[in-house]
């Protein structure tokens, strides 16, 4: 994959990532009565990354904002590195798994590095100056440190998904995950924000993925999940499910969106 100008690491000490493994245990979630995840179970490894594809109302939002309990399970369990997230605390979870939402999610009267800062300085409590000088390195490993002083409304979509990359990165996360990064993002800003995933999965990120992106997910995902209806359909490699897809659900599905 060609390497992109906004995703170099070359200029901080962070070269490489150690991510953590993730195994989520017959997750269960429910809205009221509407059951939205049916004893959902996957194994992700250090340092892969999973893709999750699916039709639009198939849970896959909803395992994502389970795994990092934004919505809390009803039943099952989620372990990252061995530790159960449900013993955490909202706040010191928040330090093990970063997020990055589709409509990024950014603080609109602070700028790009005050965005960035404010996690590190409040939640870690790092001392200020270290929270905005962190801040300031990880807007340069995503191209953006020359746009530090900008509010969200000056830098387009495709500049304020990166801030939100940064931002979570600013609390090095064992996991990344990452819920339809670009489908707020007009066609031409797509690629940049998909090349800087890409480049963190090549550092070594545990990253799970949901996305609309099919040759994203052929080309970088370790690991492919099929979700329909709050439950895994299949789970494979890429050559796997694009190439060789088991059942008529998931045959149905990729005739629609390929």
């Amino acid at each position: 994959m060609t390497s992109s100008p906004v995703s170099s690491f070359d200029t901080d000490e962070h070269l490489t990532f150690h991510g953590a493994s993730v195994e989520i245990r017959d997750l269960t979630l429910a809205f009221g009565e509407i059951q939205v995840l049916r004893k959902v179970s996957l194994k992700v490894a250090p340092g892969t990354t999973t893709c999750i594809i699916g039709p639009s109302g198939s849970g896959k939002s909803t395992l994502l904002r389970g795994i990092n309990r934004l919505h809390e399970p009803q039943s099952g369990d989620v372990i990252v590195s061995g530790r159960s997230v449900l013993k955490d605390k909202p706040d010191a979870l928040r330090l093990r798994i970063g997020m990055v939402f589709q409509h990024f999610n950014l603080f609109p009267d602070h700028t790009a590095l005050e965005n960035v800062a404010m996690a590190p300085w409040k939640i870690k409590k790092l001392p200020k100056a270290k929270a905005y000088q962190l801040a300031a390195d990880r807007l340069k490993e995503v191209g953006l440190e020359q746009r530090a002083d900008h509010r969200p409304r000056y830098l387009s979509g495709g500049q304020q998904q990166r801030v939100a990359i940064a931002r979570a990165l600013a609390m090095d996360p064992e996991v990344m995950l990452f819920d339809e990064a670009t489908s707020a993002l007009d066609p031409e800003l797509v690629k940049g924000v998909l090349n800087l995933m890409a480049d963190l999965c090549q550092r070594g990120m545990t990253m799970i993925v949901v996305t609309h992106e099919m040759g994203f997910a052929r080309k970088v995902a370790d690991q492919v999940v099929f979700m329909d209806e709050g439950e895994i359909v299949e789970a494979g490699t890429p050559g796997e499910i694009f190439d060789n897809p088991q059942s008529a659900r998931l045959r149905r599905f990729l005739s629609e969106v390929l």
